[in-house]
């Protein structure tokens, strides 16, 4: 039996959709999704077996103009998962088309000598008259090895790039056990499952404002798990809006992120959240470390 494994990066600008997508080929919710731009903040493995095939899906984090030292570590995580993988998706939101930060990531792609795909999201939204020139029009500016037509919230044309992805990855045995679903650490998971309901339930500044740490991991007797976690902010107003009317908003995003992390770990969670303020989190490097980003140059 010969079997093949390989990376394959989702790349693209922020809100094309790439989390979706990763989470409907694993089948299972491993990156938060929001409405809003910018929420993945580091890479994002799915382990996605189709026939003798073991797939490595990468999220990676949206590509934009960064300003901040978070900012540059979620880009610079982007492009080492591209340029870490066997092969990269450009993940472009049909329905935007080509924008200035899509055409500036496919000029960059363009010089890099490896193989990329275009995937072009969200077709159901957009008439199909449309699709063909701006494959057309992308195609122009990188010559794409293979060009794919999908709706990641609806599944349609995911069989045909799962199936073409299990024919491309490189013959080689599977780098992680068959029935894993990502190499995420549970604490980090936990954590981003909180963040992600800050983003649903807070409006404007305070998601991106945000950071959570999962302090500590409590095995329990019954084969539970206490999870204690720590939402820093920024700013003495964004802790009061987080924290809510007598402290309404931080039940609810805890009894929310709880509901997820027992569906997702299988088991009871026992949940407890802190706020504390912390100006500057991110620009501090130890930070960024603790929540899986490094700053590196491009």
């Amino acid at each position: 039996m010969t079997t093949r494994c390989g990376f394959a990066a989702i790349l693209g600008p922020p809100n094309a959709g790439k989390s979706t997508l990763l989470n409907r080929l694993a089948g299972a919710k491993l990156s938060i999704v929001s409405p809003k731009a910018q929420t993945t903040r580091f890479r994002v493995l799915a382990i996605v077996m189709r026939g003798e095939s073991q797939i490595l899906l990468v999220d990676t984090p949206g590509i934009f103009r960064p300003r901040r030292r978070l900012d540059r570590a979620m880009v610079a995580a982007a492009w080492t998962g591209a340029r870490d993988a066997d092969l990269a998706l450009l993940l472009v939101d049909a329905k935007a088309g080509a924008t200035d930060e899509v055409r500036s990531i496919v000029e960059k792609l363009a010089q890099a000598k490896r193989q990329y795909w275009l995937v072009l999201n969200k077709v159901d939204l957009v008439p199909p008259p449309r699709l063909l020139p701006l494959t057309a029009e992308l195609t122009a500016l990188a010559p794409f090895e293979e060009t794919f037509m999908v709706s990641a919230a609806t599944g349609d044309g995911l069989d045909r790039l799962i199936d073409a992805l299990a024919e491309a990855v490189p013959e080689g045995p599977y780098l992680y056990p068959p029935d894993d679903l990502t190499d995420l650490p549970d604490r980090l998971l936990a954590a981003e499952i909180v963040r992600e309901q800050i983003f649903r339930q807070t409006h404007e500044e305070v998601p991106y404002a945000a950071t959570v740490e999962t302090e500590n991991w409590q095995e329990r007797p019954d084969g539970g798990v206490r999870i204690d976690a720590t939402i820093y902010v920024g700013r003495p107003g964004q802790k009061a809006i987080l924290i809510g009317s007598q402290g309404s908003r931080i039940r609810d995003i805890g009894a929310h992120a709880r509901q997820e992390l027992t569906a997702l770990l299988e088991r009871p969670v026992h949940l407890f959240l802190n706020v504390k303020e912390r100006p500057g989190w991110d620009e501090e490097r130890a930070r960024l470390r603790a929540i899986g980003l490094e700053e590196k140059e491009q």
